[in-house]
């Protein structure tokens, strides 16, 4: 079972507090370092001092570590044309020599679109299954040829795909609660599926939609990763887990039934049921970055339980 650390930067984060735990999350023995894509805050944050942006912040990351992957839970659809994008993760992935992944979906947050200006289409589901096309088309066009893509939302003429990310193949990840649609373009594009705050009952059902799906693209089942993202509060004792709890305002029962709260050996036995319902990897969604003990309880009590 792989841990990655998985942050909310709009809430209030400077780059240079992502910069320490992100050294935290590889001097620890994390996987990788995720960061949301937002630029407003959620709830009750103040988000002071403002968001940053997920693509500079990892390429910075990608220059100060060298082991950990890195990546984007989920790049928003509604901010990026799909070539630009395209470029900007190949140019990350060679400035971190081939550890970047990219999390893509379709966007949601109307407010942070108002706030900064960003157009909100009404269609997004259709506009994220051509920006997908666009984005792997790109990277897997031969060097020296061309790609052209006439979509509805999207024209590319004699494009001529480049750069190329450092990877062969760089991992993308889809995620999300949709019924019918979402399985479908996981089951065509994703290396990764990816279940964000769901029950145990709830990802069980959604992987096997996801598997489902990939059988009929014809991939099999198995081509794809599965995975969880879930807010981590783990502490040493009750106390020490009711004063995380109340540092990112939860209750520490709504904690325990919606993520991965308690002491060490609950969580690890919590994340054993994850396993169980089909998950191989769990984004712990850590929202206090100034609490780097979390992290090495987790790294030294929960990590080595489960390896």
């Amino acid at each position: 079972m792989d841990l990655r650390i998985f942050t909310e930067p709009q809430q209030g984060a400077t780059y240079d507090t992502l910069l320490t735990v992100a050294k935290a999350t590889e001097d620890l023995g994390f996987d990788a370092f995720f960061r949301s894509d937002h630029y407003l805050r959620m709830g009750a944050a103040d988000g002071l001092p403002g968001p940053t942006d997920a693509w500079i912040t990892l390429a910075g990351l990608a220059r100060e570590t060298k082991r950990i992957r890195l990546g984007t839970l989920m790049t928003a659809g509604t901010f990026r044309l799909p070539g630009v994008l395209a470029i900007q993760v190949a140019q990350v992935d060679q400035m971190s020599g081939g550890r970047v992944e990219l999390g893509l979906g379709a966007g949601w947050f109307e407010e942070e679109h108002k706030a900064y200006g960003i157009p909100f289409p009404k269609e997004k589901i259709g506009r994220l299954e051509e920006q997908l096309a666009i984005v792997t088309g790109l990277w897997a066009t031969e060097a020296g040829k061309t790609f052209d893509f006439h979509g509805k939302f999207y024209d590319l003429t004699d494009s001529p795909a480049l750069p190329k990310p450092a990877q062969a193949k760089v991992p993308v990840l889809i995620g999300g609660h949709g019924a019918t649609r979402t399985p479908r373009l996981a089951g065509q594009y994703a290396d990764e599926f990816n279940m964000p705050f769901a029950s145990l009952e709830d990802t069980e059902r959604q992987f096997g939609r996801v598997r489902a799906a990939a059988e009929a693209a014809g991939r099999g089942a198995d081509a794809l990763t599965y995975s969880n993202a879930l807010v981590a509060c783990v502490g040493k004792d009750d106390a020490e887990v009711a004063r995380r709890a109340a540092v990112i305002g939860r209750e520490v029962e709504e904690l325990k039934a919606n993520g991965l709260a308690g002491s060490p050996a609950e969580v690890a036995e919590k994340i054993g049921r994850y396993a169980e319902a089909g998950a191989q990897r769990i984004y712990l969604q850590i929202l206090d970055l100034d609490d780097l003990d979390h992290l090495e309880l987790i790294s030294s009590q929960v990590q080595s339980q489960l390896s």
